[in-house]
């Protein structure tokens, strides 16, 4: 990518929490370069790949997790009222069109000035940058990057003292970046979304931008849209009618959506599932699907239910039955690898009957038989050479 550095401001941040005292913090400007002083500058060499790992890294409106470290934001705006409404958007959108190193420091320093304010600042370096990716455009993207003091950072010095503390040390690693406008895709920027990417837990640099909103992370609304066909449901059976069972029924359903551990409720057939699942793969394909049944848990895509992913009942108990072409094992081998699997219907009249806190038999008197029994199929001749026992069938010989 042809990144082409116009503008950048660097500040430092001092925090420090004194005794009786509070928090204290405070910044300082210590340069505001052109494209050209960047060229020649130190932090061309240490930022120029981060800028382009910013570009590259990949978010989604509707993560798959609640807290991922890259996310997208967008502007939030009034109804019936335009983009430039936003004092975000409006101070971005500034810092973009600075056309000289004067005007450029003014903005960054107002926009560091808005960051301060949060509640949990960090000490670190505060970047401010207006560069062009002319791969694609002719317009400058905004980059807002902040690298937190990296404590207890020593380089080695002499025999005797050994090392030396390093004051104020920065690394790329743990960078926090805003890029604005947000490139979805090469070639196309999103003028209502920015790309924000924090790996930290906590959110305090996106916590400043208080006028960006971010969406809900997929599982939430799959959560949400589950409990509402959950109340169309219940409309439908029960229509107008109001009756005590409705009543139940309605509490069990809040005291289910509420809960964060669940149990199967066997309140919908097969085919009623299915449909409701087709109705939310429709809108996004890679949905995911975990469930725990005893102590194992399963986890797969939610279009895999009814397919290759079955629950059922049987002799009491609740069974999940998975198929697939092969089955593959890593890591640390078990004697499960050695399986010559029954037929499933050889295995249904077993499943219910054995209990799951039920040691495997062993003889007390002597633990070692099952070892003895396969030696037991291995002679040896006369002289001292085994020869293996002619077997009927080709299983192993223990």
């Amino acid at each position: 990518m042809d990144l082409r550095m116009q503008y950048l401001s660097f500040f430092v941040i001092q925090s420090e929490t004194e005794k009786g005292a509070g928090s204290f913090k405070s910044f300082k400007h210590f340069q505001t370069m052109d494209g050209e002083e960047y060229e020649e500058s130190a932090l061309k060499e240490f930022l120029d790949e981060e800028f382009i790992k910013i570009i590259k890294r990949k978010a989604e409106r509707h993560p798959n997790t609640p807290n991922p470290p890259t996310k997208v934001g967008m502007f939030i705006v009034e109804p019936g009222y335009e983009l430039d409404s936003n004092p975000n958007y409006n101070l971005f959108q500034r810092i973009r069109e600075a056309g000289d190193k004067e005007r450029f420091h003014s903005l960054s320093d107002e926009m560091i000035r808005i960051y301060m304010d949060t509640s949990a600042v960090r000490g670190g370096a505060f970047i401010v940058a207006q560069a062009t990716l002319n791969t694609f455009f002719d317009e400058p993207f905004l980059f807002l990057l902040k690298c937190d003091f990296e404590p207890k950072i020593a380089r080695i010095s002499d025999e005797k003292s050994l090392i030396s503390q390093v004051e104020m040390a920065i690394s790329a690693r743990s960078i926090k970046s805003i890029q604005y406008p947000h490139m979805e895709q090469d070639g196309m920027m999103e003028r209502w979304e920015l790309k924000i990417h924090q790996a930290s837990h906590a959110r305090y640099f996106e916590d400043f931008l208080k006028y960006v909103s971010y969406e809900k992370p997929i599982p939430e609304v799959m959560s949400e849209q589950v409990v509402e066909m959950v109340h169309q449901f219940m409309e439908t059976k029960w229509q107008e009618t109001e009756s005590t069972e409705r009543a139940e029924q309605e509490n069990a359903i809040e005291v289910w959506a509420a809960s964060e551990k669940r149990e199967l409720q066997e309140w919908w057939s097969q085919e009623q599932v299915e449909e409701a699942n087709y109705s939310l793969i429709q809108q996004k394909e890679d949905l995911q699907m975990s469930f725990k049944l005893g102590s194992v848990t399963v986890k797969g895509l939610l279009s895999d239910f009814g397919l290759s992913v079955h629950l059922a009942k049987h002799n009491g108990r609740y069974v999940a039955v998975i198929e697939g072409d092969a089955i593959q094992f890593e890591k640390g081998m078990s004697p499960i690898e050695l399986l010559s699997p029954p037929e499933l219907e050889e295995l249904l009249p077993v499943i219910g009957t054995k209990s799951l806190e039920r040691e495997p038999a062993i003889d007390q008197e002597n633990p070692h038989a099952y070892l003895e029994r396969a030696q037991a199929e291995v002679a040896a001749d006369d002289e001292g050479e085994a020869q293996v026992i002619q077997r009927e069938d080709d299983s192993p010989p223990w």
